[in-house]
């Protein structure tokens, strides 16, 4: 399974941003809706960091603490896309953002922890200005 993520940019204090996943392969399970999805960030000389989450079902969230009530974590089932959504951006919201898929048998599941992901994105940068 491959992930595409897209929509990051520049962006001032306070913009909205809307960032998106897609899944593609051969495997035949390539579809967002067969994996838990989550949000990932890295910002230079940092760890990477968990952003959001989301269950199989679509009916489960996860988020840190410094991202919520900003950001929004989706599906979209028509375009096949997991969308993480934000608004009133932060310079310390400046990093590299990295969309991941969990194999798992449960459609409730979330996961906040990096290591629980099988497939990565390759990561599109975002970068907000004071």
């Amino acid at each position: 399974v491959q992930l595409q993520a897209s929509g990051g940019g520049l962006a001032q204090s306070g913009d909205s941003l809307k960032l998106s996943c897609a899944a593609s392969g051969l495997h035949r399970v390539s579809s967002v809706s067969s994996y838990a999805m989550g949000w990932f960030r890295q910002a230079p000389g940092k760890e990477r960091e968990f952003v959001a989450g989301l269950s199989r079902s679509g009916s489960r969230t996860s988020y840190a603490d410094s991202v919520k009530d900003r950001f929004t974590i989706s599906r979209d089932n028509t375009k096949d896309v997991v969308v993480l959504q934000s608004i009133s951006l932060k310079p310390e919201d400046t990093a590299v953002y990295y969309c991941a898929a969990a194999s798992t048998a449960s459609t409730i599941s979330v996961y906040t922890s990096s290591a629980r992901y099988n497939y990565w994105g390759q990561g599109t940068q975002v970068t907000v200005s004071s």
